[in-house]
């Protein structure tokens, strides 16, 4: 629990630090020598430097959110009437899946900086193939629960456990829209392709991120 704990923290940490650096510690003729839609983003290439900001702060909410929840299962694991919980097996091809599709959608971005048009459709798709893929599963494992009688009330860690992997699916659902945008005007041929570009980068940021927030949820349920 303490692992996870810290694990949270340094990602918390990174994420305002870097809000902080961008935001209060910019000198005036930095500011005016980069353009506001110019801006180097933390996978290398140019990236809306607005937008970065303010998925950044989501993301150090989304850190602060996580880390509540893992401090009250951590507080309630020692009442008495904590009985852990065995997760369905499915979650490990689960959690391979997202791991391929934080790859693939690292792939695509490489592609996108590097303007390679013939890559982006196949991974953009096989990328939101995978991700849905992903939530299909959690579903699936869910629905495994419920049918061999672990319910929400069952337990105190039945209910800690749905919270987690539900609040971590609404959170990549919440990214497959973005995603589904981007896809969507690329395959339309919008010629929007500045725009696409930079929804791709920040996906993939925002992809990696969901990928280190299930690792350290699933290494906790697992060790729980």
């Amino acid at each position: 629990m303490t692992v996870a704990l810290v694990f949270l923290a340094i990602i918390l940490a990174t994420l305002l630090g870097w809000l902080f650096k961008q935001t209060l510690n910019a000198a005036p003729w930095e500011m005016e020598a980069v353009s506001d839609l110019a801006h180097h983003g933390p996978l290398g290439g140019t990236i809306d430097k607005s937008k970065l900001i303010a998925l950044l702060a989501f993301m150090a909410v989304a850190s602060s959110f996580f880390a509540l929840i893992l401090s009250a299962y951590a507080l309630r694991m020692e009442l008495g009437d904590w009985v852990p919980l065995t997760e369905p097996q499915l979650l490990w091809m689960n959690t391979a899946i997202l791991i391929v599709a934080s790859i693939v959608f690292q792939w695509t971005r490489n592609a996108a900086i590097n303007d390679w048009q013939s890559r982006l459709k196949p991974g953009l798709i096989i990328t939101g193939a995978l991700t849905l893929g992903f939530v299909l599963g959690q579903f699936i494992a869910w629905q495994q629960l419920q049918n061999s009688g672990q319910l929400v009330s069952s337990n105190p860690s039945n209910g800690f456990f749905y919270l987690l992997t539900g609040a971590h699916a609404i959170h990549i659902l919440g990214g497959l829209y973005v995603w589904a945008r981007a896809t969507l005007k690329f395959v339309a041929g919008s010629g929007d392709t500045e725009g696409i570009r930079r929804s791709i980068e920040l996906c993939t940021i925002y992809w990696h991120f969901l990928l280190i927030v299930w690792l350290v949820l699933f290494g906790l349920l697992l060790s729980t």
